[in-house]
């Protein structure tokens, strides 16, 4: 099993695809590095594509998870970098992803060759949503996940009725609770990085769901006005866009890269 063995975490990855620019992809809240199956099919035979498990989700959570930072995620980004002898890398990212994306574009510049921010923003969360999450997480934890529970979560990331979402539920069903609480205080207790983003100089793309339910429109746009020279795509979909509607995220993140000649 590749485990990178760097900042006291194993952290799980997977190295696949071609001998271009590399790409590292950086999963959202609650998932994993499989969310990224569509873009993997479609960009591996051009790009060499690295995906991984942050901590407290997948395989590299573990039953002591302690609380981290988004810093953490992207020293953890550019210490795996680091380990698989890459310079610098394109760095793909859904929600929390393009959270440690932005940071470690702003603590190693060196490392980022371009940005896709999927799904995400430069600032946090008001106190209202934040509150309404942590009722969710408390009845997740105090009931195993009910249906109820697992019903707005899936809305929340996927938009209502799409199919592959059962097989997220399970795995949800299969988190412990210190790992929810940690991945969670990550999330409520992230800085506001809006006043900071304007000295990111690769190229950037935001593309971002017109129905994400999780992260408005407005702040996507905000984020992107903010990067200099930034682009942006508003495509069909909710907060995992790339999964519910990956065939023209795909086509954009090639058409970007191309474009930019990082092929």
């Amino acid at each position: 099993m590749p485990v990178a063995h760097v900042n006291g975490q194993r952290l799980y990855y997977e190295d696949i695809g071609g001998s271009g620019s590399a790409i590292v992809f950086s999963h959202g809240l609650l998932l994993d590095r499989t969310m990224f199956l569509p873009q993997l099919a479609a960009l591996k035979d051009k790009y060499r594509c690295i995906v991984w498990d942050q901590r407290a989700h997948g395989k590299t959570a573990t039953d002591t998870s302690q609380d981290f930072s988004y810093y953490d995620s992207a020293n953890d980004l550019s210490a795996l970098l680091s380990l698989l002898e890459i310079e610098s890398a394109i760095l793909v990212g859904v929600s929390q992803g393009s959270f440690a994306g932005m940071r470690c574009a702003l603590l190693h510049p060196e490392r980022v060759r371009a940005l896709v921010l999927i799904a995400t923003q430069a600032g946090v969360h008001d106190p209202a949503t934040l509150a309404g999450y942590r009722g969710l997480l408390d009845g997740w934890i105090a009931g195993n996940m009910p249906d109820r529970i697992a019903t707005t979560v899936e809305h929340i990331l996927f938009g209502p009725d799409w199919q592959g979402a059962a097989v997220w539920r399970e795995k949800w069903r299969a988190m412990t609770p210190p790992n929810l609480v940690s991945a969670f205080n990550a999330l409520a207790r992230r800085d506001d990085i809006t006043d900071r983003i304007s000295a990111i100089r690769v190229p950037s793309l935001v593309i971002h769901g017109d129905a994400d339910a999780a992260i408005p429109l407005a702040r996507a746009q905000a984020m992107k006005e903010a990067i200099p020279n930034a682009e942006m795509t508003v495509i069909p979909g909710g907060h995992s866009v790339n999964m519910t509607n990956p065939e023209p995220v795909n086509a954009v993140i090639d058409g970007f890269l191309t474009r930019n000649h990082l092929a």
